[in-house]
């Protein structure tokens, strides 16, 4: 995202931009990828409650948040679009507050990777992470990116 500090993301985040909604695709490609027809579209605030329901020392992904409002709304997948930038309006918000802190920096991509779209990029969630006693690891040469190390053994049950 670009001009973050211009940004209002606590309206962004009170959009719900007419959601929550389902959607039945019809496209083979993707009902192939995400096996199934009916697509649950979540407005930002579903994945703000999800997000703060992760304790200090726990890990969620945005596939485990996607997994399960599709679960919850009878969908077969959540769209994976808005989830990936509804996520990061909710970190951009809470990071905007002085109150009721999400803790967003407890949300990895669905591989256990850091997400460089937060604020601080990299740096400020690989810091708060090993705050909270985890382990960060780096993998390439050239396109480093950044992981929780066995992140699998830290995820919260939804």
């Amino acid at each position: 995202m670009a001009n973050e500090n211009k940004k209002d993301f606590n309206a962004m985040m009170q959009d719900n931009k007419d959601m929550p909604k389902t959607q039945i695709i019809t496209d083979e490609k993707t009902i192939k990828r995400y096996g199934g027809t009916k697509m649950f579209f979540a407005p930002p605030l579903y994945y703000d409650e999800l997000m703060k329901k992760v304790p200090k020392g726990k890990l969620i992904t945005v596939g485990q948040m996607r997994d399960y409002l599709a679960k919850q709304n009878n969908a077969d997948f959540t769209d994976p679009m808005t989830a990936g930038i509804f996520v990061n309006i909710i970190a951009w918000a809470s990071y905007q507050r002085s109150e009721d802190i999400t803790p967003y920096w407890r949300t990895l991509k669905t591989d256990g990777e850091l997400n460089i779209k937060y604020p601080g990029a990299i740096e400020l969630q690989k810091r708060l992470l090993e705050e909270e006693g985890h382990t960060i690891i780096s993998k390439g040469k050239k396109n480093i990116k950044y992981y929780v190390k066995d992140f699998e053994k830290k995820l919260v049950e939804l």
